[in-house]
């Protein structure tokens, strides 16, 4: 029997909602198709906006979402994207699948979208290709009130008041695609570029977010830092981090998201688990300049990434999306909020028909994959307290080279003082007592919902609901203590009232 140790008592820190943010691109089918559909479709849609695809996103309380990109991001003009759409300019989608990208949808359309959402802003400018002026004038349109040239041209496009910009992207893996540039010359880059991010309304400032590394590239930290970080608080308000989890840790070859065996399951969420060591890697070198932590780490690109589905656009990135990614979704948001003192914000790639996506559209039709039913069992994670807690774990897996521990966990406190245990069994074969220890905390009651089912269960538009969650209600509270069985392959949340 494994046994779960919660102390309400202590609290680690808080749990900021944009931990389970989100990332569109103008990739594929994420943005046309999945998510607009233009004012004049058949498919039902608000300003655009499908809704069926708006109200599954609000119902996992989405916080926030980050756009244009990704790659197209730095090669992305904005004012291609604005005023009447039949003037706005054609261009070829050179990064992804050579398509025609008609900026149909632009800032106007994101921020209806958020505002449809009812989440926070995450835009992402064009360091790249773009120049000072342009990011400067960007955020002159969305975001300043009074009489200036670029906030008289968001009026007569027909928006009188600014919007709020919550977060700020200078440049994106500006070590790649973004313009291969040295760390040294990006951290200049970022000290010229961010001067012209101006906080027009200091009530609600603009966070901005420097160009953080690749995975394992502590170098790109260390020296990004070392060449920004004398300048002062405001300057730099978080850093990223991308790393996606790849089976085979192959780019040419990266398996399939639907044919897989137990080896592909176990060195997948192997691979997702190296998620911690680079929170804390990079972590150390940020601790080194920022002990305080005033800089957020901001994992705003993460998920799984497979071979496309056979007979799609290669350039696409179409995926679907098994037990196996809801797996790899509760193994990282748990991390996520473990690390919440430094972890501010993380964002999957990406929200619809993209890689690891919760929301796969075809035509008229929807379906929410496993991931988004992990993330609507994680969301009372949302703007709680993390509280202390460990669980015993065993190693699992087969052969020696993919063994990894069977149990990962966190718990939170949430405002209406109700306790969160979000639990995942990584194992395919054994199911797991769980005798939990509450710490000087009577417990009243619990119930719980649970995601279980075959490694390779996942949903298709003729099957929608073939995953899905379920009430769970084989646990008991005795002498203060709660036991319950956790299911092989599964993500269970408890909610325990204290």
């Amino acid at each position: 029997m494994a046994k779960l140790y919660v102390n309400p008592n202590v609290k680690k820190g808080h749990i900021n909602p944009e931990l389970q943010g989100h990332f569109s691109e103008h990739l594929g089918r994420c943005i046309y198709e999945g998510i607009y559909v233009g004012e004049n479709s058949d498919i039902p849609n608000v300003n655009g906006m499908r809704t069926d695809v708006v109200e599954a996103l609000k119902e996992i309380q989405v916080p926030v979402l980050r756009w244009p990109g990704g790659c197209f991001a730095d090669e992305y003009h904005w004012k291609d994207g604005i005023g009447p759409k039949a003037g706005r300019k054609k261009m070829i989608n050179t990064h992804w699948g050579g398509v025609v990208e008609d900026n149909s949808f632009g800032t106007h359309e994101f921020m209806e979208l958020c505002r449809q959402l009812g989440c926070k802003t995450y835009v992402n400018g064009n360091v790249g290709s773009g120049t000072v002026q342009e990011m400067s004038e960007w955020v002159e349109y969305m975001t300043f009130e009074g009489v200036s040239p670029m906030a008289d041209l968001r009026k007569e496009n027909g928006h009188e008041a600014p919007w709020t910009v919550d977060y700020f992207g200078v440049g994106n893996e500006n070590w790649g695609c973004g313009g291969n540039m040295r760390p040294e010359f990006y951290g200049d880059m970022y000290r010229r570029y961010q001067t012209y991010v101006r906080n027009y309304n200091p009530e609600k400032p603009i966070c901005k977010i420097a160009c953080g590394a690749n995975a394992g590239d502590y170098h790109w930290t260390d020296k990004v830092l070392e060449t920004t970080f004398d300048h002062g608080n405001g300057f730099m308000g978080g850093m990223s981090l991308h790393y996606y989890t790849l089976p085979t840790g192959d780019w040419q070859k990266k398996g399939s998201a639907l044919e897989f065996d137990e080896k592909d399951w176990y060195r997948t969420l192997k691979a997702t688990l190296k998620m911690e060591d680079l929170i804390q890697g990079h972590g150390a070198i940020m601790d080194q300049y920022d002990p305080e932590k005033k800089i957020g780490m901001v994992i705003d690109e993460w998920g799984t990434w497979y071979d496309v589905e056979p007979g799609t656009n290669p350039g696409f990135l179409y995926q679907q999306s098994t037990m196996r990614d809801a797996l790899v979704a509760g193994i990282n948001l748990n991390l996520f909020n473990k690390h919440c003192d430094r972890v501010k914000m993380a964002n999957i790639a990406q929200m619809v028909n993209v890689l690891q996506a919760v929301i796969l559209t075809e035509g008229n039709k929807m379906l929410k994959t496993p991931t988004w039913h992990a993330f609507n069992l994680y969301k009372y994670h949302q703007d709680a307290e993390l509280v202390e807690s460990s669980v015993e774990t065993k190693e699992v897996g087969v052969e020696d080279a993919y063994q990894i521990p069977d149990l990962s966990e966190s718990v939170s406190l949430g405002k209406e003082g109700k306790l969160h245990v979000t639990l995942t069994n990584a194992s395919l074969t054994d199911n797991t007592e769980v005798e939990a220890i509450f710490a000087e905390t009577p417990v009243k009651s619990v119930k719980g919902t649970i995601l279980t089912g075959d490694m390779k269960a996942h949903n298709t538009f003729e099957q929608p609901d073939e995953v899905h969650t379920t009430e769970f209600t084989a646990v008991t509270v005795k002498d203060n203590k709660v036991l319950f069985t956790i299911p092989a392959c599964s993500v269970l949340h408890l909610e325990v009232e204290i």
